[in-house]
């Protein structure tokens, strides 16, 4: 049985990789210092025998090599970060600490321990605001934010520790991921649950800039798909790939979207644009179907129905 840990395991990303790793006869060991994660996003795996939880941080080297041993990790799915642009703009020292010396930390702890394949959270924020749609791997790194840079940063040591160390370390570019358990309560809670909280509540809708703003958006169930075949997949050696859908929608479009599904009245106001963030969006998914058989499900229409569904349970008071 392979035994995975999943840094980062309580967030929204991490806890639904956690969960499908379990459903599949897996293993997860999640670790996480619960900075963003939540408990109530690893409930339900509470009690069942494949399932251990540490709470502890990246930047512990020694933890993350005594976790390892412990538990005879064979995998890592690395999902921990700080994961806002504009937290990254406020204080960029932190978010290279966390997303860069935390990744060096994990990658050298794996490194020691043995561990082969790493599978790690990239972004599509290493494209930056470059015109070029849709983006395609081979395009270079144009970072506009603090964050982005440290997802490329992460990138550059995957290479490095597989030159140095032998090791498979993939990247997966996510674009606009999206689904159950994503936060809207935080004060940079992604675009969707922002906008679903507010909808639902009748509220208006507050859209940064003018709305013509372009996204490539991704349903969660996409991207756990995504990280399972990236974990399991034999010979695939060292890269990193774009995980989304392969179109894109305006974030005008997309609040008029969840203003029907819902049925809501809110209004849809304007704020100034946001600092670092890009303007239009798209991938090219061709590698990742190629390489790791990723094959996404979920339109937006789709993923919104999904998306809305819960959060219209979650958000109850």
């Amino acid at each position: 049985m392979d035994t995975v840990l999943v840094t980062g395991g309580a967030g929204f990303i991490g806890s639904n990789i956690a969960e499908s790793l379990i459903e599949g006869g897996r293993k997860a060991v999640v670790l996480d210092d619960l900075s963003t994660g939540r408990m109530e996003n690893i409930r339900g795996l509470e009690g069942n025998p494949n399932f251990v939880f540490i709470q502890g941080s990246i930047l512990d080297s020694e933890l993350l090599r005594k976790v390892i041993r412990e538990h005879g990790v064979n995998l890592i799915s690395h999902q921990a970060a700080r994961p806002s642009v504009a937290k990254s703009v406020k204080d960029p020292v932190k978010t290279t600490e966390i997303n860069v010396t935390g990744t060096v930390n994990l990658f050298q702890a794996a490194s020691e321990c043995g561990i082969k394949r790493v599978v790690f959270a990239s972004s599509s924020s290493v494209y930056g605001d470059t015109p070029q749609l849709p983006k395609v791997e081979t395009m270079p790194f144009s970072p506009k934010s603090p964050y982005a840079v440290s997802k490329a940063a992460k990138e550059m040591y995957a290479n490095a520790f597989t030159g140095l160390y032998g090791m498979e370390i993939i990247g997966l570019r996510y674009f606009n991921v999206y689904g159950r358990r994503q936060d809207p309560a935080s004060d940079y809670a992604a675009v969707i649950p922002k906008f679903i909280s507010k909808a639902l509540r009748n509220e208006p809708i507050p859209i940064e800039g003018d709305g013509g703003q372009t996204r490539d958006f991704t349903y969660i169930d996409d991207v756990v798909a995504a990280n399972i075949n990236a974990l399991t997949t034999g010979g695939l050696g060292t890269m990193a790939v774009n995980i989304a859908f392969g179109s894109r929608i305006s974030v005008l479009e997309l609040a008029r979207a969840i203003k029907e599904i819902i049925g809501s009245s809110s209004e849809i106001t304007h704020k100034a644009p946001r600092p670092g963030d890009v303007r239009d969006s798209l991938a090219d998914i061709s590698k990742a179907r190629k390489h790791i058989g990723y094959a996404p499900q979920h339109d937006i229409a789709s993923g919104l129905k999904k998306t809305v569904d819960w959060f219209s349970v979650a958000l109850k008071p």
